[in-house]
């Protein structure tokens, strides 16, 4: 296996997602960066880009991301973040050539050749990337885990394409003297909002996130293997303050229980990127892109 690399989109470095996710092996990790031309995706020897009224939805998406994050402060930012939202609605497993599969048919991926002999949990898909905006599909086994991780003054569009995620949605709290850490932690503590924790299938609406709303978020795979579409705006980059944090919940009830009361106040704990968590990569099956 090669070393671990950050994944170039989603969490540049996770989504993976986030900014120190490794990732393991496999291909895709790679792109263009920059608002120069970058490809990603199939297409024959010599074959041109299709003209407008014939591009991919997925070239669609792109296009439209790239307008709305040029200029996320701009007047049109709600217009143009409205009419992404609604193209990524529209955007099914098929259309990125992909279909549910189990664990055999991921070994047979590149993103699912083992690291000392374990199939990675998640997968990463590349699609492309700009210095505005990444766009790229992850992959969960079944009952896989992203942890609770953040995404610093970034902006973020999750649309599932087959399966069922549990997510849950958490916003950062200002400090207060008031209501001092719990004296157990064992390590940095920050307040936060637990807002929400729903299942997203492939009818849901996108899951959205902004650098003040549902900022924190954890992805488990529910009852299957489950993928998603990914949007982050910028990527994520540790040189700009855009690292990827990640958290555990000190209080609240037993894993997999539903959290009562919501919203509430809960106390998080800065942890390292758990060791068995990581991001495999995998060469992007579905039509090619182009910015």
């Amino acid at each position: 296996m090669g070393k671990a690399r950050r994944v170039r989109a989603g969490l540049r470095a996770p989504w993976c997602t986030a900014g120190r996710m490794r990732l393991r092996g496999g291909a895709g990790a790679g792109g263009g960066s920059g608002e120069g031309p970058a490809c990603r995706g199939r297409a024959g020897p010599g074959a041109a880009m299709p003209r407008d009224n014939m591009a991919s939805l997925i070239q669609r998406v792109a296009r439209q991301a790239r307008i709305t994050f040029r200029s996320p402060a701009g007047p049109a930012f709600g217009e143009n973040l409205h009419r992404l939202q609604q193209l990524l609605d529209e955007v099914r497993a098929e259309d990125l050539h992909l279909a549910p599969r189990g664990p055999s048919a991921a070994a047979a991926a590149g993103g699912g050749l083992p690291w000392a002999g374990v199939v990675p949990p998640v997968s990463y898909m590349h699609i492309c990337e700009t210095e505005s905006f990444s766009m790229g599909v992850f992959l969960l086994r079944s009952g896989a885990c992203i942890p609770l991780h953040d995404h610093p003054g970034m902006n973020g569009m999750l649309k599932v394409l087959y399966g069922t995620l549990r997510i849950a949605c958490l916003d950062t709290l200002p400090p207060t003297a008031a209501a001092p850490p719990p004296a157990a932690a064992g390590g940095p503590c920050h307040r936060a909002l637990f807002r929400s924790r729903q299942h997203y299938t492939p009818a849901s609406p996108p899951c959205l996130l902004s650098p003040h709303t549902d900022n924190l978020h954890q992805i488990d795979a529910v009852d299957g293997p489950a993928a998603f579409l990914d949007i982050l705006a910028p990527p994520y980059d540790p040189q700009h303050g855009r690292d990827c944090h990640y958290y555990r919940l000190l209080e609240g009830p037993p894993a997999g229980a539903e959290p009562p009361g919501l919203p509430r106040e809960v106390w998080l704990m800065e942890t390292p990127q758990a060791a068995d968590f990581w991001c495999g990569g995998e060469p992007y099956p579905g039509p090619r892109v182009c910015l």
